[in-house]
């Protein structure tokens, strides 16, 4: 008796281990699909629209274990995912990104049909599936596709059926409204911008759906559009109220059991009919919570839109007379953060920075493929003289080209981009040169080329809010100054300019009336 007790007390670990006894499984293992659809679609850019050839040009599609790793709203995803166990993850073939990012017009209906066949079809190959994440960005813009996030969750939705759970995650830049929540189970956006918090929002959509795919969580969700729309220089979460907006949703959270709390601030250079600001709650099977705190942050929301969708910035003259006070005053470096140049060629900074005589600049970064081209032409080597105009040529909102005489210091490939040039010139300014916008948020990718930046006095930034990340909130730059540009384009606070075609500016404040019923 004592030998067949021994023999079953030693068979037990190995049935564990084997994860069967009589057939059945010991612990189940979910099956979880992963898929990247982001971009923040600047509909008003200049530039024609996107298509597939765009969105492979930086790198092919991501396939299998590379999505896994392709964003930090995966990479916390997987991260969490990956401790429990219990989760086997899919891969699904994805686009990676755009090149030119959110400077970059409209997305074809072609291109998003193309990669969405390419997504189901994979989705289809890896089925059953017990789960499905979704990194999506909630401002990409797709012609004849008013709400493409909410589409991609519909179309997920027919290939996996009604019974299994959808999560995605989402920048605080998307414009959506009620219609993902239709087909998905739960949304999960950044509260801070620079979005800090992207891998934490992927780590908690990975116990979300943990706990709906094992029965502990019934989603019900509230949906609300306060009427407000704010350009984005304005939502930066280190200042009142977009901070306290933001708190007020995190202590939600925190005094309430399962309640979940995302504020979407909207992506107002994107003419979508769901543009502005949403809120999004969702609860273990509390309607009247869900709606409660729905109706609180709306609220609030509403009672501070005055100072949220207001903000004044200096000229580009005004702002580089500061800088040379600033300079005389010792309080380096100076950061100039271009918040209005949407395309990237903006030449305004540039052009007082030369008039009011200002040396020790890096300009980091301004678009001029053409210049680009022309150094390749020639076969351009550091050392070799450059003289030539660059920048101003996307339209009136870039100014004009500015004339530029100094020498080549570098000309190669870097951040993924086949050319880039920097260009020494004047009173040991700095000038780097890119083939499309790009936005530099911290001191490490200017450290290339034989180029210190601890050595310059002024950095240019074409950037809003995610600058601060480098330069702000660490402490490096003494003074900050967010210039303007003198006139009414895309990029700016004045957004009754432009010439929305399918967005409700004229009911949302503060550029229209809320009470005005839709046509």
């Amino acid at each position: 008796m004592k030998s067949i007790l021994h023999a079953a007390l030693l068979l037990i670990p190995m049935l564990l281990l084997t994860g069967t006894v009589q057939g059945q499984d010991v612990e189940k293992k979910y099956r979880v699909a992963v898929i990247r659809y982001q971009h923040e679609t600047c509909t008003f850019c200049p530039g024609g629209d996107t298509d597939v050839e765009d969105w492979t040009r930086i790198r092919p599609l991501l396939k299998g274990d590379d999505v896994l790793n392709a964003g930090s709203y995966i990479r916390g995803f997987v991260a969490q995912a990956l401790d429990y166990g219990d989760i086997e993850l899919r891969g699904i073939t994805s686009p990676y990104t755009v090149f030119g990012g959110s400077s970059r017009s409209w997305n074809t209906e072609a291109s998003f049909d193309h990669f969405m066949g390419l997504i189901l079809a994979d989705l289809r190959a890896q089925m059953p599936l017990d789960g499905v994440f979704l990194a999506l960005h909630g401002a990409m813009a797709v012609r004849n596709i008013p709400r493409p996030e909410a589409e991609i969750a519909r179309r997920v939705r027919e290939v996996v059926g009604p019974d299994v759970p959808i999560v995605g995650t989402f920048d605080l830049h998307g414009n959506e409204d009620e219609e993902f929540l239709r087909w998905a189970d739960g949304a999960f956006v950044t509260k801070r911008f620079p979005h800090y918090d992207a891998a934490l929002q992927g780590a908690r959509a990975a116990r979300y759906l943990r706990r709906i795919m094992r029965g502990y969580y019934k989603p019900t969700t509230a949906t609300r559009k306060p009427p407000v729309i704010t350009p984005t220089v304005l939502q930066w979460t280190g200042q009142s109220p977009s901070m306290d907006i933001m708190e007020r949703a995190r202590r939600w959270e925190n005094r309430t059991t399962d309640a979940f709390v995302s504020v979407f601030y909207g992506y107002p250079w994107s003419d979508v009919p769901d543009v502005g600001t949403t809120i999004h709650v969702m609860t273990n099977n509390d309607q009247a919570l869900a709606d409660r705190i729905a109706d609180d942050m709306a609220d609030f929301v509403w009672r501070v839109r005055e100072d949220f969708a207001s903000g004044n910035y200096p000229m580009p003259d005004d702002a580089v007379a500061q800088t040379r006070q600033a300079i005389a005053d010792g309080a380096t470096p100076v950061v100039l953060g271009d918040y209005s140049d949407r395309p990237g060629d903006a030449t305004w900074i540039l052009r007082q920075l030369i008039e009011q005589g200002v040396g020790g600049v890096l300009y980091a970064a301004l678009r001029d493929e053409r210049a680009l081209d022309a150094l390749a032409a020639r076969n351009a080597q550091p050392g070799d003289p450059f003289d030539m105009e660059v920048g101003g040529f996307t339209g009136p909102q870039a100014g004009e080209p500015v004339r530029i005489t100094g020498t080549v210091r570098f000309f190669g490939p870097r951040w993924g981009y086949e050319r880039v040039a920097a260009i020494e010139f004047e009173d040991g300014n700095m000038l780097i040169l890119t083939p499309a916008y790009e936005q530099i948020t911290t001191l490490a990718p200017l450290r290339f080329g034989g180029i210190d930046p601890d050595a310059y006095d002024v950095f240019v930034v074409k950037s809003r809010v995610h600058f601060r990340r480098g330069f702000d909130e660490t402490g490096y730059a003494k003074t900050i100054l967010v210039v303007d540009a003198p006139g009414p384009w895309v990029g700016t606070t004045r957004l009754d300019a432009l010439d929305y075609q399918h967005a409700p500016l004229n009911r949302l404040y503060p550029f229209g009336d809320p009470t005005v019923e839709e046509k």
